[in-house]
């Protein structure tokens, strides 16, 4: 493919409460075996895009164990590869990331080292299936000189969080505003662009000498009545994982077997690391239903419409209903865990209860679990 990929990954958001405390929301686990940015990697390797560049900064320190090898999505070729950015002082600049624009101006040299004539932007907190030809084909159709992959949302989602569009009857955008107080349009923008690369670099270095830092408003927005920016509609499965209920949700959607048979037995594949570990084990005794049990997982309880992340324990007799148990948990005989979020490698004493009243409860604890 005749572009270079971006991958967004650094930022940080409130709205994950206690699980941005430790990891990048890039690195969150999806799914029972991958994290949120394997899915954006696993779209750069099947559109054939060979030299991808992704750029951390927050909490990066999982993110980064998890691409230290590019082997995982393909990209251990000897044109191309994956190349992770972290913020750099030099002589010239000693600050953190201060937006995306920023970001991606901060590492411009990855940018004009390369030769291919577009570059495909994304970020990588969402859980999605893309093949950027086929975006690339409307791109250079439309003659456009940015596009936006857009989604029209159901009636009752809250937009407000999102960049809002409106597009005329050509799919040009006509208005953009990014998290409007009151939105007027359902359509919004997943964070997914194709743009001109040498245009890029000269947007980007006009930005840095105006003191202007953000990608959506001070480059999108900006110039949306200059320069022509289309929008491209998507109508397959696409999910943010930014905020606590969103990610819930998007995990439980994997319960459903429509949504794992598109992701899983569906070509084109998402690829994530590897790790070594035998089959889950399921005890005398054990009852699961609707649920999605990881490698090296132990169970002896009940497990009903739940997500069981790598290596974890459960009980005998514990019962856990609608929850997310992430990596390498513990879990003390006969606990009750509904409506949950259990943090990774936490250890729950036995004899306990976590149940979330009013929305989905985070549990965090850090127990010695080997004196229980």
């Amino acid at each position: 493919m005749r572009a270079i990929g971006i991958i967004l990954a650094g930022g940080n958001s409130r709205r994950m409460r206690e699980l941005s405390q430790k990891r990048a929301i890039s690195a969150m686990p999806v799914a029972g075996s991958y994290r949120s940015i394997d899915f954006a990697l696993s779209n750069m390797s099947n559109s054939h895009i060979q030299r991808v560049g992704v750029l951390t900064q927050y909490n990066s320190g999982s993110l980064n164990e998890h691409l230290s090898s590019s082997k995982w999505w393909d990209f251990g070729r000897k044109q191309g590869g994956l190349f992770v950015f972290t913020p750099t002082m030099t002589a010239d600049n000693n600050s953190w990331y201060r937006g995306t624009a920023d970001a991606i101006y901060q590492n411009l040299s990855f940018l004009k080292s390369s030769h291919e004539p577009y570059a495909v932007i994304t970020s990588g907190d969402c859980v999605y299936k893309m093949d950027y030809n086929k975006l690339l084909e409307y791109h250079i159709a439309k003659r456009a000189d940015v596009t936006i992959v857009c989604k029209e949302m159901p009636a009752d989602t809250d937009v407000e969080r999102y960049g809002t569009l409106r597009l005329d009857s050509d799919c040009r955008i006509e208005d953009f505003e990014e998290k409007p107080v009151v939105a007027r349009s359902n359509t919004v923008s997943c964070g997914i662009y194709v743009i001109r690369r040498r245009l890029l670099i000269e947007m980007l270095e006009r930005c840095s000498q105006e003191d202007r830092y953000d990608f959506v408003k001070d480059i999108l927005i900006r110039y949306r009545t200059q320069k022509r920016i289309y929008g491209y509609m998507m109508k397959e499965y696409w999910r943010n994982i930014a905020t606590v209920e969103d990610y819930f949700a998007t995990n439980m959607d994997f319960l459903k077997p429509e949504i794992r048979n598109y992701f899983f037995k569906e070509y084109p594949d998402i690829y994530s690391r590897v790790d070594d570990l035998p089959p889950a084990k399921y005890n005398v005794g054990v009852r699961v239903s609707n649920s999605l049990i990881s490698s090296g997982c132990i169970i002896n309880g009940t497990v009903e419409d739940s997500i069981i992340f790598k290596k974890s324990f459960i009980g005998s007799n514990c019962y856990i209903k609608n929850a997310i148990i992430l990596n390498d948990v513990y879990i003390g005989d006969n606990t009750h865990i509904e409506n949950c979020i259990v943090e990774s490698r936490g250890t729950i004493r036995k004899n306990s209860c976590y149940k979330g009243e009013d929305g989905i409860k985070i549990v965090i604890e850090k127990n010695e679990r080997y004196i229980l």
